[in-house]
């Protein structure tokens, strides 16, 4: 983007909408959405009827998601932290077993690990995709290592393949096989080789959430999974037990939002091409600008571009970073977010569980990526003046 453009967009003025650096509402809810809710509110009225337990929108959803993500089975739940949790249930961890998570996350699945009581063990990220590296994973297996638990970070794959190597050279002293289970809450629609995110390991977890590359009415998720075990198991702790006699809870989602579920899955696509697009027409805008690093994607992958992380230099690591942020807001009105530093930096119970381990790449790229707004309704214009903002700011920076 050459200067003469970059000072016309920005005089033209700032965006249409007031984008957060991570929208609250992910995708577009239009005619049909409202439609959906309406039709299963009105079909829900009968003193017979009601909302049900396992209603067919939900069964429909179940079987359109496993589809999706050509899995055997999918479970549908009322959120990814739920989902989360279940995953690690599945494993029935005892104390001195340990989980591998990637270091830079959400809390929610460090959390999901110190839940069930075992040792939750961080391992550092591969500083171009920001995915859980292969080989730092290796070195932090012992002979307690139940799983490996990472994130598909910011919408792309983690690299399953390579994991799932690493973790075939390697055996839990008491189970044997150390288990895959892939975070995708922020990266359902995307690709990795010839499979959709949700494909490889024991389970894969999803979020719904109204941030998310699609929402079930603001909450809801789901896991799938090839193993039949697995699934057994998952809907047995999803409903009081009832499908292995075991203990259970309430995790189910409801048939409202099932039935919008459906209608937000065959619009998942178009979601995720339009994302593609803003993100292809903004590393165009960004080529060639000093000091940010755009996103990275291997040949492998489809990214969902969730969000679009950017980097910048070691030497504008944490302050500078910060301030460049603050420019971009207070001069430009484009927000932006820290998503996410390392969880260890998390005060309390997960600091506590990981005290003493050490993640220096992990650590060093947490200072340096901040993400700029992306959604699939974003305007070419709105596009355009979020490229032109970096530009100039960067260069008030330098």
């Amino acid at each position: 983007m050459d200067t003469n453009t970059r000072k016309e967009i920005l005089k033209r003025g700032g965006t249409s909408i007031a984008w957060q650096g991570e929208p609250h509402l992910g995708g577009d809810y239009g005619q049909e959405e409202i439609d959906a809710v309406v039709n299963c509110i009105e079909a829900s009225t009968a003193y017979n009827v009601g909302f049900g337990f396992m209603m067919e929108e939900i069964i429909d959803f179940e079987a359109a998601f496993a589809d999706y993500c050509d899995t055997k089975y999918s479970v549908s739940i009322n959120g990814a932290g739920s989902g989360l949790d279940m995953a690690m249930m599945v494993l029935e961890l005892e104390p001195d077993d340990e989980v591998i998570v990637s270091a830079l996350n959400f809390k929610a699945a460090p959390m999901a690990v110190i839940g069930q009581g075992a040792k939750l063990i961080l391992c550092d990220c591969d500083p171009r995709t920001f995915q859980a590296d292969p080989a730092d994973v290796e070195k932090r297996i012992t002979k307690n290592t139940r799983a490996i638990f990472p994130v598909h970070f910011n919408g792309m794959s983690a690299p399953m393949d390579d994991l799932l190597e690493v973790a075939s050279r390697h055996q839990h002293h008491k189970h044997g096989e150390i288990q895959l289970i892939g975070d995708a809450a922020r990266a359902l629609g995307g690709g990795y080789k010839d499979t959709k995110i949700g494909k490889k390991g024991l389970m894969t977890v999803f979020s719904f959430h109204t941030m998310k590359n699609m929402t079930t009415l603001g909450e809801g998720g789901a896991v799938t999974t090839d193993d039949d075990h697995t699934y057994e198991y998952l809907r047995g702790i999803r409903q009081f037990g009832n499908e292995t006699s075991g203990w259970g809870t309430n995790y189910k989602m409801t048939r409202v939002q099932a039935a919008v579920g459906l209608v937000q899955l065959s619009r998942l696509d178009d979601f995720i091409a339009r994302r593609r697009a803003v993100a292809a027409a903004r590393k165009e805008m960004l080529d060639g600008i000093p000091h940010l690093t755009v996103p990275y994607e291997p040949d492998d992958v489809t990214h969902s571009y969730y969000l679009y992380t950017l980097l910048v230099p070691q030497d504008w690591a944490g302050d500078k970073r910060d301030k460049l942020m603050e420019l971009l807001r207070e001069e430009y009105g484009v927000d932006t977010v820290v998503a996410n530093p390392p969880v260890n930096q998390i005060p309390g119970v997960i600091a506590e569980a990981t005290k003493g381990q050490q993640i220096p790449v992990s650590e060093e790229l947490g200072a340096r990526l901040f993400c700029a707004p992306i959604h699939p309704m974003m305007s070419q214009e709105d596009n355009e003046y979020i490229c032109a903002a970096l530009w100039d700011a960067v260069e008030k920076m330098s």
